[in-house]
Formats: structure tokens, C-alpha cells, sequence
């Protein structure tokens, strides 16, 4: 089946028609299953029919030809339709692929994924090339269309980036416009160029994400009439309500930078919510170790236990999310005509299942790993490791902006004026203040300047996973930034610690010196060392990869190191522009 074109080939249909009338086998039968029907929000007993991806058929009987047909006992047992992430940032150094395959273990079958990184990283064809290809995958795999690159680039970047924007709005496998960070100036600027950009996007009757942290109600009523459907960033049952009596699909998110779920679920149950069919979850692109918990199923078990009714919990992670994207004559439900997206459960209260049936093959059994590994073709689309052919000298490494980067959590910089002489050879450890520099991908410019709050004992730190795909280097010491630089190089792209002359940690990240090609299991172990050594050299915040992704974006106060220099965001200002090397 080719899912993002909406149908299935003729023949096919043919056949699935056919295994009703018993002139076909189905590949696999569901035997006296209790199920969850998702319209009639109750819990039936049936046998659920499979041919290929598809459920046929679901009801009390069992087909009249069996041949060769897997039949699985499901007395005692629940089914569920797989679940949706109707909002993944699929590069925190996993990949797309990776991501999939731990979600889909945990019964997370479909995801809606940011394509922000191919922006950057490839051109489009070879982006829409590898669109293809991650359909080969058991998990069903969307996208968004960005309408801004979430920092500020110089002119032809930006030039470069406006001409691919259209085409990714009208691509099949792209259902939502978004998320919209830069709706200040759609709102304040008079953007029309984005506004046309949303109003194309509705036109082809595909939803638009806004990005609306703590927003005024005049702010969600006004952006309603541009053009959103939908916003994620809630923090409070009452933004929640807001938003929904604003007539918004409420993203409930939990994440490792907001972990908000449990207070805003009992928050809405204490006020008697009763609109569930306007919410959906997310865990927004969190960090890797924040999934050892689980992906969509952690969501459902927290909101079960906040005291949400079981089955708009489970609503909550199905029929609602592809309701809303317009996906719901094929996902998000038990029932004919719906990819085979199946979770088994031991018990209706949880919600992580023993066996997963994804596009109608098993891809977990009774606690097993049964699925067949899938090679995608990385390569053709231009995502290979990182290859730099220009070096950085000693020289380059001066500081002499007077103007540095106050780190008040994870991801909120302020403007600090530098008192300390950067001219030395390695910064004081009875300072928290470290080198930072932005370095372009193509070797073209740099900005340098201070960064407080991040170590205070660190020599360096180079890492070529940023927001923009260019390249960040701090530390304390000169020597060590230099040697932690090249090292980066040689294992082309990745993060690297480099203490004392040492290199105490390295990560390569193979996909464009921004992903690791590991599986996400063993990508959680390395984040987990990673955030240990940086906590030994005073990094006191909980996520330093969001940091490091979030040092150039400028959807977040109060300063920000971007391709065009130190950048004041909120007066959109070049403090101090980048300089030329």
C-alpha cells in the first residue's frame, strides 16, 4: 500500500472484499479478542479479520476459509489500535527510523515527524526520496511542512530555504503546516509571506500547528483567525480549556523539558473536563532517556491514573489525533478498512502492550523483539556522515565580545555584560563561565563570545547536533576546544568531550553529524554517560542536549548565537554580527 497517497490499488481492494466472501484466506485472525470499538467508546468481544496491512472485517464470525491463516487465541486478552505522536522532532540524536522502531515497541504506530532537519541537511529531492523510503517501516510515517527555520539565517540560506517550503506543503506524506515559532512576526510583522503560506496549506485541507507558550487569550484568538488549528503548549489544565473553548486540537504534552502531564490531567479532571475529543498527546521531541519510560503509553497510564475516563485515555491516543489530521478513515481504529495497527494488552489499565501488529506483521510477541530490520537507503539522500574540508587554527579562538549568554534553565539565555579576560588560554574553574563559539557547517563564518552557566571545570565541548546543523564549541580551555574540534571531524560529526588533553567522551552522530545510526537503546545509554560527565564538570540542568539544540533558536528568550551573529530576540536585533573567517 502506498499510505500517503490515501488508497490502496484496486486489486487489492479486490481481494479484501473477496475475503468476506470466503474466496480468499486472511493472513491473521484475532479469536474472541475483547476490543476497544473507538465510536461506540466500548469495550466488545469479536474476532478481528487481517489480510496483508488492512483489517477487513470485525465482528462474531470467523471467516469461511482459514487456509493458511494464522489464528490467534485472544480469550482474556485486549486489543487497542496502535497509537498516534501526533507531534515528534525525530533527530534528539536518534533518527526518524530508530525512534519508530522503540515507539512501535512500546505501541506507538504512527508518528507525525517535524521535518526541520532535512531542511537543512539535504535538498528536497533527496529528502522526498527518503520520505519513500521510511514507508517501508511497520510504523506509519507523516509530516509537517515548517513555515520558518526556528533561528535567523543569513540571506541565502534563508533564500534557499523560502524556494523548498511550498513543494513540502503540497507533498503527500506532509498533513499538518508547523510548527508556526515564528508567529510573532506573522502577527506583529505583518509576515504575508507565511500568512500565504498558511492559507495554502489550509487550502489543501492540511492542518497548521502553532507554537503559543503562554499566550494571551487576545494572542489565541487572533492567531485562530490566521489560520491555527492546533498549539501544543500548554502548561496548565486552564491553558488547556482556553484553548479548547477557543475551538484549538489542545496538544497535552510531556516531555523531558515540560513533564507537565500528570498535574494538567488531574487539573482537568478536577474541573470536570469533559471535551477529551479535542485533546491529544505528545511527548514534543524529547530527549532520549526521558523514553525509557515509554512513548504514547506512558501518556495514557498517566492520564488513567489522574482519573480520566480509561477509555478517553485511550481516545485521547487514537481516534481523536486522526480525527484531527483527517487520517481517520484509516488509522486510529479497530474496525474495516484500517491499517492493522494492533496492541495486546494483558489488562485495559495498561496500557504498554506484551504484542504489537503493525501494517498486519508482528513486530513485538509476548514480550519479544520479532520484527524484520529494515535498511533504508540513507545514502542516495544525501545523509551521510559529516565532511569537513576546511581546519580551524589556535588564532580563531578570541573572545572578545563584550556582550555573553546567561544560561537561566536548560534552554532561557540572558544578555550578561563579560566582565573576565577572555584573551587568556583557559578560563578560571572558580568561574562558571566558559568559551562558546558558532561555527558555520561550511566553514564561511563564526561568532564567538561567553557562555555562564553551562561547566565550570570542562576543558571542551564540540558537538555538530545544533539546531541549524552548524557547529558549537565551548570549554574552559583553548587547547582542549581546538583538539575536541578536530576530533569532532575525524569521527565525522557527533559530540565530543576533551579534558586535560583527553578525549573523556565521544558520540559520532553518522546521519549528518546530527543523528546517531544506532538503535535508540543504545542512544539513551550514551545520552546517560554524556549528561554524567557534564554534570561532573557543573552542568546543574537536566537536559544538555535540548541546550545544545536550542543555543541558536529563536522561538525562546531573551538571546540567542545564530548564523547572524548575537542576536536580541525579542527586538530582533544583531547585537554582534558574525564575522567572516
Amino acid at each position: 500500500m502506498n499510505e500517503q497517497r490515501f488508497r490502496w490499488r484496486n486489486k487489492q481492494l479486490r481481494d479484501h472484499a473477496d475475503v468476506i466472501d470466503g474466496k480468499l484466506a486472511p493472513t491473521k485472525v484475532l479469536k474472541h479478542i475483547t476490543y476497544l470499538n473507538v465510536f461506540l467508546k466500548q469495550w466488545m468481544t469479536g474476532n478481528i479479520w487481517i489480510l496483508e496491512d488492512r483489517i477487513v472485517y470485525v465482528g462474531m464470525e470467523m471467516p469461511a476459509n482459514l487456509n493458511g491463516t494464522e489464528i490467534i487465541e485472544g480469550k482474556g486478552e485486549y486489543a487497542v489500535p496502535g497509537y498516534i505522536e501526533p507531534h515528534a522532532h525525530p533527530f534528539q540524536l536518534y533518527n526518524p527510523q530508530s525512534l519508530a522502531e522503540y515507539a512501535a515497541w512500546t505501541g506507538t504506530t504512527t508518528i507525525i515527524n517535524d521535518n526541520l532537519m532535512w531542511l537543512f541537511l539535504t535538498g528536497k529531492k533527496k529528502a522526498f526520496s527518503l520520505l519513500e523510503e521510511f514507508m517501508k517501516l511497520p510504523t506509519s510515517m507523516f509530516w509537517w511542512g515548517r513555515f520558518d527555520a526556528q533561528t535567523s539565517l543569513r540571506d541565502e540560506k534563508q533564500d534557499e530555504l523560502e524556494k523548498q517550503l511550498p513543494e513540502w506543503f503540497v507533498h503527500d506524506a506532509v498533513i499538518q503546516g508547523g510548527e508556526l515559532t515564528a508567529w510573532p512576526d506573522v502577527l506583529y510583522e505583518k509576515d504575508d509571506q507565511i500568512l500565504h503560506w498558511m492559507q495554502e496549506v489550509r487550502k489543501a485541507r492540511k492542518r497548521v500547528e502553532g507554537h503559543l507558550p503562554g499566550a494571551s487569550e487576545s494572542t489565541l484568538v487572533k492567531m485562530k483567525l490566521l489560520g491555527l488549528d492546533g498549539d501544543h503548549e500548554s502548561m496548565t489544565a486552564d491553558e488547556v480549556i482556553k484553548r479548547v473553548e477557543l475551538g484549538y486540537q489542545a496538544g497535552v504534552r510531556h516531555s523531558s523539558i515540560r513533564p507537565d502531564l500528570p498535574k494538567m490531567m488531574q487539573g482537568l479532571v478536577e474541573k470536570e473536563f469533559q471535551a477529551f475529543d479535542r485533546l491529544m498527546y505528545t511527548t514534543d521531541g524529547s530527549t532520549p532517556g526521558f523514553y525509557n519510560d515509554g512513548v504514547i503509553d506512558k501518556c495514557i497510564d498517566i492520564a488513567i491514573k489522574a482519573g480520566v475516563p480509561e477509555i478517553e485515555a485511550y481516545l485521547i491516543a487514537t481516534r481523536y489525533p486522526a480525527h484531527h489530521f483527517g487520517i481517520d478513515e484509516r488509522l486510529g481504529a479497530l474496525a474495516p478498512g484500517h491499517i492493522a495497527h494492533i496492541n495486546l494488552l494483558e489488562s485495559t489499565d495498561n496500557p504498554t502492550p506484551h504484542s504489537v501488529i503493525a501494517k498486519g506483521e508482528w513486530i513485538k510477541k509476548n514480550h519479544e523483539d520479532v520484527h524484520t530490520k529494515v535498511n533504508l537507503d540513507w545514502e542516495s539522500a544525501g545523509i551521510t556522515p559529516l565532511s569537513l574540508d576546511w581546519t580551524l587554527e589556535m588564532e580563531e579562538l578570541q573572545f572578545s565580545m563584550p556582550v555573553g549568554m546567561d544560561m537561566v534553565n536548560d534552554v532561557i539565555m540572558k544578555p550578561y555584560a563579560i566582565e573576565s579576560n577572555a584573551s587568556v588560554p583557559q578560563l578560571p574553574e572558580d568561574t562558571n563561565e566558559a568559551f562558546l563559539m558558532l561555527l558555520d557547517r561550511e566553514g564561511t563564518w563564526k561568532v564567538n563570545t561567553l557562555l555562564r552557566g553551562f561547566t565550570t571545570s570542562l576543558g571542551a565541548l564540540s558537538s555538530s547536533f545544533s539546531s541549524t546543523g552548524d557547529l558549537i564549541l565551548l570549554g574552559k580551555s583553548k587547547e582542549d576546544m581546538l583538539q575536541a574540534f578536530h576530533r569532532m571531524k575525524e569521527i565525522g560529526g557527533g559530540i565530543v568531550l576533551v579534558q586535560d588533553g583527553e578525549v573523556i567522551f565521544e558520540m559520532p552522530l553518522a546521519y549528518g553529524g546530527m543523528m546517531s545510526d544506532e538503535p535508540l537503546e543504545k542512544v539513551i545509554e550514551k545520552e546517560a554517560v554524556l549528561k554524567k560527565k557534564l554534570c561532573e564538570h557543573g552542568y546543574c540542568f537536566g537536559d544538555p542536549v535540548y541546550t545544545l539544540l536550542f543555543l541558536s533558536s529563536t522561538h525562546l528568550p531573551y538571546v540567542r548565537i545564530t548564523p547572524l551573529g548575537l542576536m536580541d530576540v525579542k527586538n530582533k536585533e544583531v547585537l554582534f554580527p558574525a564575522i567572516m573567517r
